[in-house]
């Protein structure tokens, strides 16, 4: 595997763990229902997902140009958690999107 390679394969992984890690984040200030918290934490999960991304991405385009991309179980493994963590974020989305529906209706409720 090409030094390159490699190095695009950690910053996947890396920008992807930062993401987990903030997606985690969210979860925890959901459970004591801090929305905005949580939404805030998924901001920047989703910043360190579109870094990951990016790249992802280049590395793509370079093969798409005719660039020889040698296979790399390092790389696969990063596109792997790539997106695994890019579901983590969605369902962890609409965990947040539950609650404050759930807390808009209890806000009523208490009126």
């Amino acid at each position: 595997m090409k030094l390159e390679n490699a190095q695009a394969a950690m910053q996947i992984i890396l920008h992807a763990g930062d993401a987990r890690l903030k997606t985690a984040e969210a979860l925890t200030a959901l459970k004591s229902f801090d929305i905005e918290g949580a939404k805030q934490h998924l901001l920047d999960a989703n910043e360190d997902i579109v870094a990951a991304h990016q790249s992802q991405t280049a590395s793509l385009q370079a093969e798409s140009n005719g660039e020889e991309i040698e296979y790399s179980i390092l790389f696969t493994h990063a596109q792997d958690t790539c997106m695994t963590v890019c579901s983590e974020i969605n369902i962890a989305q609409q965990l947040v999107d539950i609650c404050e529906a759930i807390d808009e209706r209890f806000k009523k409720l208490e009126k």
